[in-house]
């Protein structure tokens, strides 16, 4: 008989918690400003005290976000509204500095133990519950989680009072226009960007308040903490077929707070399969207990998006008093996978590996969620599905922000996005470069922050918060610089090795020992907008962790947070030696990234919408050229690209996919296309047509299909021919440059290649726009109108299949938007899900969408809208 099976009668018998056993204090507070209070925490805390004038507060949340939700100050993500808003540098810290209150209802009874959790304070306070003060000494850090055992300070009516003063960062730092402002902020453990960077301006209360989840958890005598699951998975592994067994290895803290030693027994059972040990915690101790290690047979393995599925087994770790009574009990989602990695000594770069396999990494950068720190499970799992959405496998946390949420890391699991996870460093504020917008020397800020120790501390306590999550795969000490030496070499000779040591440890972003600069520079970018050509071109560096350009919306998206006096669009002013563009002060304030003259051959903006149409056009091209280009080098010059950036947390005008209001533009769906696992396409430079294999199989009877169309809808084939391709490469198939620059040459000309399978049925299809001899769409700004036929219709509570259609021997119908809209308010329904937008729709030819939304009243009667560069906008009624 297996051991699994003989504990089967001692899982019969364990006594359940009878208590719920962790519960959030997320409603109800109350907060008030520290001027307005004359008493001490000892007497704010008591239940009787009378909380007179004071207002309904946001946590978890920020101050800003509370005087926001009182309407204390206007929206600053609107216009420049932003500048309406005392700066902390100004006012001084205690014009921030905040009681909080939480009356809530709670009592034990017999062994029960009660705790309180504190996940994130910004930055230091100081913590009373029923008139006493919990913590002996001030806490610190915005990094550091904090825990107390409640029991004790529990009325006994039930009815208790936690009152939390919460004080700003000291420095805040001035936020004078420097990234980081004058760097000073980054002498806390804090977020850096609140003083201001090139992609935000500065968050006036710089984030303070208690900005993380509160929480009560209720155990028996014995509380499991921190359970840490490594998963090994030995060998080479494919995504489908039988597996060899992987090994779960299984270790948490034990914490029996009370005067007595507890016996018990630590169980953990995953699939079915448990694996327990006998313990004996002695009285007033923590102690970290390691299971003996447990085979899982035939797994089913997790991968990243793109190479497999991300199947998560729920597991669960309790300790059992005598081994009966369940004291406490943890769940866990566990994906079995195991990173690896390899230097690659072709590209002179690091693989990522996974299971085994080598994976092409095609990540993205991101700052945060939101910058006033509104977070929720809702809105991180549909930006990380955008993510998966664009084909992408990898997230790179970037070093000015945060360690990333629990909640963001199970999105990151669930929809297969590897994590680059940077610690709260850059070099921009810790001393990289000479700047003369920092205060204080290269020197001096090299040694940031004051509190080393701090910072150790946070940065193993958010270790272990993270660690079991199948998505996290790289540590890296900090954004374009490593932290000092001592917080170094306690990151990568200690805490990582002690509390996870199963990932790779990057010292800085741009490091050689992630990608080896041999061009000089800063090891990552350029940023800003590019030649096609040069993506495809011009060598960079070989795991670029920045590469990126611009990421404006269209009109619908810029109204949102542009006030309509302000929506004038920036004037390429370019006959000079030194071209710039004319642009709007609200633009300047969100800071706009320019797209310089690159809109001009699309014809000279006419207004705000021709703009955001036009932007789009590039913003397609920018970003399916920028993965095209990587991906058709990968193993030769490239084993990654992290894409300088994905998204914004605040309403600015540069780098992302969608906007704050989660409505996607056109980057996204360029990006899409040209991250295809599987995917055709076409090189600018050669004029040759490339396959990429990112899978692990070889694809055979393949057959390519290359067309081009003019712009009155005129078909030339060029070729078809069945084609093969390995795993995990890229391969050139046929030059087409002579009949390119043929059909092109007088008002540019439409390609269009496909990959059908068999059966006929496309597996890969890419549409692109090539403009005339002169490098004018010249043809584009005469077409004709396309008359496209739109049908929608409901095929289940919150899905919508668009079908488009456009007649034979007519103009392509180019680059159609399709909107899910609200029919009463003739806004877009956000967020909702595209399976493919900006599409074209050939001569004859037929092309479905499908729309992913969630149904509610703020949707109303949805309807949907079709409009492209040469269709008439169309508002269609859903069928159901």
């Amino acid at each position: 008989m297996s051991p699994h099976k003989l504990l089967l009668p001692l899982l019969l018998l364990a006594t359940p918690l009878l208590a719920q056993q962790r519960y959030e204090l997320n409603t109800g507070w109350q907060a008030t400003p520290k001027s307005k209070v004359s008493v001490d925490g000892a007497a704010l805390s008591q239940p009787t005290y009378a909380l007179s004038g004071w207002q309904p507060a946001v946590v978890p949340g920020t101050v800003l976000t509370t005087q926001l939700a009182n309407k204390q100050v206007p929206d600053p993500f609107y216009g420049m509204n932003n500048k309406q808003i005392p700066d902390i540098y100004r006012t001084g810290r205690d014009y921030y500095t905040y009681w909080f209150t939480k009356d809530f209802t709670e009592k034990v009874t017999g062994d029960e133990q009660a705790w309180l959790h504190l996940r994130g304070v910004n930055y230091s306070c100081d913590v009373y519950l029923n008139g006493q003060k919990l913590n002996v000494q001030t806490h610190h850090g915005m990094f550091l989680r904090q825990t107390y055992n409640i029991t004790s300070y529990l009325a006994k009516d039930g009815k208790n009072r936690l009152a939390v003063i919460v004080y700003p960062p000291d420095p805040v730092g001035n936020p004078n226009g420097g990234q980081g402002g004058d760097g000073t902020i980054a002498r806390n453990n804090t977020t850096q960007y609140t003083a201001g960077w090139d992609w935000i301006q500065p968050i006036r209360d710089r984030n303070t308040g208690i900005w993380d989840k509160v929480t009560i958890e209720k155990t028996q005598q014995i509380n499991v903490k921190n359970p840490h699951i490594i998963t090994r998975v030995p060998g080479k592994r494919k995504p489908t077929g039988p597996q060899a067994p992987a090994t779960v290895q299984v270790s948490a803290e034990l914490d029996n707070p009370t005067a007595k030693a507890v016996a018990g027994v630590l169980r953990y059972t995953i699939d079915g399969r448990t694996v327990e040990q006998k313990v004996t915690v002695p009285a007033r101790s923590t102690q970290q207990v390691s299971l003996k290690d447990l085979s899982l047979p035939n797994p089913k393995l997790w991968w990243p998006n793109g190479y497999g599925e991300q199947p998560l087994y729920e597991s669960k770790l309790q300790f059992l008093v005598k081994g009966k009574t369940v004291s406490d009990e943890e769940t866990v989602s566990v994906g079995v996978r195991e990173i690896q990695r390899e230097w690659n000594t072709t590209t002179q770069s690091m693989e990522v590996h996974l299971n085994g396999q080598k994976i092409f990494i095609k990540g993205g950068n991101w700052i945060i969620s939101d910058a006033m720190l509104r977070f929720t499970d809702a809105r991180y799992d549909a930006e990380i599905r955008f993510h998966r959405d664009m084909n992408l496998n990898l997230i790179r946390v970037w070093g000015g922000a945060l360690v990333e949420r629990p909640e963001f890391y199970q999105a990151c699991d669930k929809y297969g996005m590897l994590v680059m996870q940077d610690f709260w460093m850059s070099g921009d504020a810790n001393g990289r470069w000479v700047d003369p917008m920092k205060l204080e020397d290269q020197w001096t800020r090299r040694q940031y922050p004051n509190d080393h120790r701090l910072f150790i501390n946070s940065a193993a306590d958010q270790v272990k918060m993270v660690r079991n999550h199948a998505s996290l795969a790289i540590w890296c000490g900090g954004n374009e610089i490593t932290p000092p030496k001592d917080i170094l070499t306690a990151l990568q000779d200690s805490i990582l090795p002690r509390l996870d040591g199963t990932r790779w440890f990057v010292p800085y972003s741009n490091s050689d020992s992630m990608s080896y600069n041999n061009q000089g520079g800063n090891g990552d970018g350029p940023y800003g907008i590019q030649n096609l050509r040069s993506f495809w071109a011009h060598r960079t560096y070989p795991f670029n962790s920045e590469v990126g350009s611009v990421g404006v919306g269209d009109e619908e998206s810029l109204a949102r947070f542009v006030p309509p006096a302000n929506m004038v669009p920036p004037r390429y002013l370019g006959a000079d030696k030194r071209p710039t563009e004319a642009v709007d002060s609200v633009w300047q304030y969100h800071l706009y990234i320019g797209y310089e003259d690159h809109l001009l051959p699309y014809g000279a903006p006419k207004n705000v919408r021709d703009f955001g149409l036009k932007a789009q056009l590039v913003n397609y091209d920018q970003y399916r050229a920028l993965m095209e280009g990587f991906s058709s080098h990968m193993w030769e010059w490239y084993t990654g690209s992290i894409i300088w950036k994905t998204q914004n947390p605040w309403t600015a005008l540069r780098g992302q996919m969608y906007d704050y209001y989660l409505d996607p533009n056109a980057c996204l769906y360029g990006l899409r296309t040209g991250s295809e696992p599987l995917h055709v396409m076409y090189n600018p430079v050669d004029s040759a047509v490339v396959l990429v294999n990112n899978t692990f199989e070889t694809k055979r009877d393949l057959m390519l299909v290359v067309d081009a169309y003019d712009m009155a809808g005129k078909k030339t084939s060029m070729t078809q021919v069945i084609v093969e391709i390995n795993p995990s490469q890229a391969k050139k198939y046929l030059p087409i440059a002579g009949a390119m620059r043929k059909l092109a040459k007088e008002k540019g000309t439409f390609l269009n290649l496909q990959l059908l399978d068999l059966n006929k049925q496309p597996v890969s299809q890419n549409f692109y726009w090539i403009p005339d001899a002169k490098g004018q769409y010249s043809g584009l700004q005469t077409m004709n109108k396309a008359p496209l036929g739109v049908q929608a219709r409901q095929t289940a509570p919150g899905k919508v299949e668009v079908t488009l259609t456009n007649s034979a021997n007519q103009p392509v119908a180019f680059f159609n938007r399709v909107s899910l809209v609200n029919q009463q308010t003739q806004k877009r329904v956000l967020p909702t899900f595209y399976t493919d937008n900006y599409v074209s729709v050939l001569p004859g030819g037929r092309q479905t969408i499908t729309l992913d939304y969630t149904p509610g009243a703020e949707v109303g009667t949805p309807v949907v809208t079709v409009e492209g560069w040469n269709v008439v906008k169309q508002v269609v009624p859903v069928a159901q």
